[in-house]
């Protein structure tokens, strides 16, 4: 009987839950990058499963995982997000934005604890995105770490909108052209396309150049004025967007650009040097930082 570990097989697993501990040693000892995907479980109007957010995530960053072992390990998700504003649709779950931030604030120290110095946080849920870069900023404050953030389609966005997309601004927001093609090349059976129902909200028909100053769009952006409010105000069946141009072969060119995009960037990642703090004070300040992190 031996306690050995054998790094091939460490280098070759891309799954953290599937390592013991001595094996996680080893992924340490190889510098691999730890991958977490965030996401909600969270209303996607009526042709769309609760899921999409945390599956989509997920499902990209296991696909670049399976490219790419050597580089990177993906962490088992963390599945609940801020949803406070779409609670209005039953099945939403939501978790308070401090709760939230502390929770994976938690993981990512506890990684840091053990030694893993480079951590990704793939965000699926556009309301958790500020929550996300907190954690990452606080991470990156707090431990010897280096966490980067970013939404899974961020990494595709450029490529969607010159080369994919059929919608205009606004099309692909929420449970939409975007969304709806991924979550038909992951599942097409349960994408119940027959019972969609869609379109622009509210918000951006209702007044006179309302589109000029409010709209959302997961690839392409925002308009400059900022309102958050309850999404049953503005959309009955919480999808806004064009899903009605959704196709499985759209969502196939998506997983494939999002997990190669992915794997670049971790490799990137994985040789970019932390920085150095500077001590600028002309004396060292005597007492610790005095604020509550």
């Amino acid at each position: 009987m031996t306690n050995e570990v054998n790094p091939e097989d460490v280098r070759n697993e891309h799954r953290y839950e599937k390592l013991t501990w001595p094996e996680l040693n080893e992924a340490i000892a190889q510098k691999k990058v730890v991958v977490l995907p965030v996401g909600s479980i969270e209303q996607h109007g009526f042709h769309l499963p609760v899921d999409v957010d945390v599956r989509s995530a997920t499902t990209i960053c296991l696909g670049a995982g399976e490219k790419s072992p050597e580089d990177m390990l993906v962490l088992p998700p963390f599945t609940y997000g801020y949803c406070n504003h779409v609670m209005d649709f039953p099945g939403t779950i939501t978790i308070q934005p401090s709760t939230f931030v502390q929770a994976l604030l938690d993981i990512t120290k506890s990684l840091a604890y053990h030694g893993f110095k480079r951590i990704v946080l793939v965000n699926g849920h556009g309301s958790n995105a500020p929550l996300v870069e907190q954690v990452g900023r606080q991470t990156n404050l707090q431990t010897d770490a280096l966490c980067l953030t970013i939404s899974w389609w961020q990494l595709i966005a450029q490529y969607w909108n010159e080369e994919v997309r059929e919608s205009g601004p606004g099309g692909s927001a929420h449970a939409c052209e975007l969304e709806t093609s991924l979550y038909m090349h992951m599942d097409e059976p349960a994408v119940l396309m027959e019972r969609l129902e869609a379109g622009l909200p509210d918000y951006m028909t209702i007044t006179p150049d309302a589109a000029k100053w409010q709209w959302v769009d997961l690839t392409m952006g925002a308009g400059p004025a900022t309102i958050t409010s309850w999404t049953s105000g503005y959309s009955a069946s919480g999808s806004f967007g064009n899903p009605e141009l959704a196709t499985a072969r759209k969502g196939k060119l998506v997983y494939e650009r999002a997990t190669d995009e992915l794997v670049e960037m971790v490799r990137w990642f994985r040789n970019r040097p932390k920085e150095d703090r500077r001590e600028l004070h002309r004396e060292s300040p005597t007492i610790d930082y005095p604020f509550e992190w």
